[in-house]
């Protein structure tokens, strides 16, 4: 039976990765902080689906966590979904550097060290994915958050293009505002932000599955974000700095 391992898995994009890969019938490696309710995750979708179940408890800001994880990776899995990450308020000096350097922890080095414990295993059966969930803020001039996620998209396409297997795949997925708990343990304030901005979890899963089927090396969900992306490239630098710098202190 097919295997995923999926990190932050109980909440938001990975528990939506989570729902849809047990639906498809994959057994499933959920990796959290929180035990408790990460194995009530689990023991429901073995449930609901009739599926396999693992539970890895580790903090990816951690040495150890990342190495708990590594070596079940190691183990082999079909799919690697990149999932936790977490945003911190403010502009960048109203945010203490332990904390942007956790940030980096849980969005850089952990996706890099994942993925290459679960690569290896993967091109030797010929077969298998990674998604790495990034942000549109990739795109946009936005901190600490923003460059992490411009690095693993720039880091995703460079796999992708360097895996050079055909039934391997490497996908960056850029999302914008999805209703997940993402912005309230971040303590951001979104009241003000248009309903037609927010994305639906489940339905930016699906079209992140879609694109790694057809071996597409970044996918942006949904045409709203699509235009926002591709506006972001005309707009100069020092005039998308400044927008970004209003909607951050906006978070203060």
């Amino acid at each position: 039976m097919p295997t995923a391992l999926i990190t932050g898995a109980t909440a938001g994009i990975g528990a939506a990765f989570a729902r849809r890969l047990a639906r498809d019938g994959l057994d499933l490696v959920l990796v959290a902080r929180d035990n408790e309710r990460l194995t009530a995750s689990a023991d429901d979708l073995a449930s609901r689906f009739g599926i396999k179940t693992e539970v890895i408890q580790a903090d990816l800001a951690t040495d150890e966590g990342i190495s708990r994880v590594e070596e079940r990776l190691r183990e082999g899995v079909d799919l690697l979904v990149n999932n936790a990450g977490f945003g911190n308020q403010g502009t960048f000096l109203n945010v203490p550097v332990e904390d942007e350097l956790r940030m980096l922890k849980v969005h850089c080095e952990a996706v890099l060290r994942l993925t290459y414990a679960a690569l290896p295993g993967m091109r030797e059966r010929g077969k298998g994915g990674i998604i790495n969930v990034a942000s549109v803020a990739a795109f946009l001039v936005r901190g600490t958050y923003g460059a992490s996620k411009a690095w693993v998209v720039s880091f995703t396409e460079a796999l992708a293009q360097e895996i050079r297997e055909p039934n391997v795949n490497a996908l960056a997925l850029c999302p914008g505002l999805v209703r997940t708990e993402f912005h309230e343990r971040a303590n951001m304030d979104v009241t003000g932000v248009p309903a037609a901005l927010w994305l639906d979890a489940d339905a930016v899963v699906n079209t992140a599955l879609a694109d790694l089927r057809r071996g597409r090396a970044v996918s942006v969900p949904d045409v709203r974000y699509k235009a926002i992306v591709g506006l972001s490239k005309l707009v100069p630098k020092n005039l998308a700095g400044k927008l970004s710098s209003r909607t951050a202190r906006s978070y203060d």
